[in-house]
């Protein structure tokens, strides 16, 4: 059974036949049992080789761009009587006159079915509906099941938007204390030079008192130098 593709890849070369003037334009349905290698010949004429060629050219084109195929083996191109251009699916064979009545392609195939364009055409509608029935529809989405994942991506956002507040504030109160080791640290220094240079500096009653005794003292000296200097006389 032909699938939808090679149906539309079919109707489309039909198309580029039929827009390059081919002559006497069939489609053979081939039999499956007398043919395993394709599913149709697409047969036509046209009135010179340059035509021929030009029909062959246009088929190529068209389902390259519109499909992405090219075809398997193309052969006869270059001296345009006999053209065979092989898509697996079906192949083309694009003669001249002359050549199509000698090879009687449509005699040789005596079991396979002729059909028309509007029958392939019809054809290809009925796979079309028949691949859309297979194709489940798609389910409608209530409106909360759309509103709840929003719902739940702001949420992230809110929290992803406290962050650097939070981050702030824990910068801050990480900071206080740090600042109070600071002060403390820088304290203490100022108060141990206050404490040695209290240190240092004497009293100044004491130095006073010491004063007063080296005088006393120097005096004693003086008068026992001064008696021993008498009594010496």
């Amino acid at each position: 059974m032909p699938t939808l593709e090679a149906t539309q890849l079919l109707a489309a070369a039909v198309d580029a036949c039929d827009s390059k003037k081919a002559e006497d334009i069939r489609i053979l349905a081939l039999d499956p049992t007398e043919s395993s290698l394709t599913d149709y010949f697409l047969i036509c004429s046209g009135t010179n080789e340059r035509q021929n060629v030009a029909i062959s050219d246009e088929i190529e084109y068209r389902l390259k761009h519109e499909f992405g195929v090219y075809p398997n083996s193309v052969e006869g191109r270059r001296q345009g009587e006999w053209v065979l251009m092989d898509y697996v699916d079906f192949v083309v064979h694009i003669f001249m006159p002359e050549k199509r009545a000698y090879y009687g392609l449509e005699r040789l195939r005596k079991s396979a079915k002729s059909i028309t364009m509007d029958e392939l055409n019809a054809e290809l509608k009925a796979a079309m509906a028949k691949t859309r029935a297979k194709t489940p529809a798609k389910k409608a989405v209530p409106v909360a099941e759309t509103v709840a994942p929003v719902a739940k991506k702001a949420a992230p956002a809110a929290k992803t938007a406290t962050k650097p507040a939070a981050k702030k504030a824990a910068v801050k109160t990480a900071a206080k204390p740090v600042a109070k080791k600071a002060e403390v640290k820088a304290a203490k220094p100022a108060a141990k030079k206050a404490t040695v240079a209290k240190k240092a500096a004497p009293a100044p009653r004491k130095t006073a008192a010491k004063k007063a005794v080296a005088k006393k003292t120097a005096v004693k000296v003086a008068t026992k130098k001064a008696v021993a200097k008498k009594s010496s006389k």
